[in-house]
């Protein structure tokens, strides 16, 4: 199972980017564990500086818009 975190605020972009990670999985037919984690001190200890971030099984992925499919795919299959 991996585990994922959805860094941001809560704004349309971080949730846009939760419902990708989750479309992705399914597709990929991965069981995931996901988490929204708005809160800013959270946040900065992942050093993300620009949301939405996504952290797989704690290692950031991706910072800042919403992330390219197939770069997602990749992370979520690595």
């Amino acid at each position: 199972m991996k585990d994922i975190k959805v860094l941001g605020p809560g704004c349309k972009r971080c949730q846009a980017a939760q419902d990708m990670v989750e479309a992705a999985a399914r597709d990929l037919g991965l069981e995931i564990a996901i988490e929204k984690v708005t809160d800013y001190a959270e946040m900065a200890k992942y050093g993300i500086v620009s949301t939405p971030g996504i952290v797989i099984n704690g290692k950031v992925v991706h910072s800042g818009g919403l992330p390219k499919e197939d770069d997602l795919r990749r992370w979520l299959q690595a």
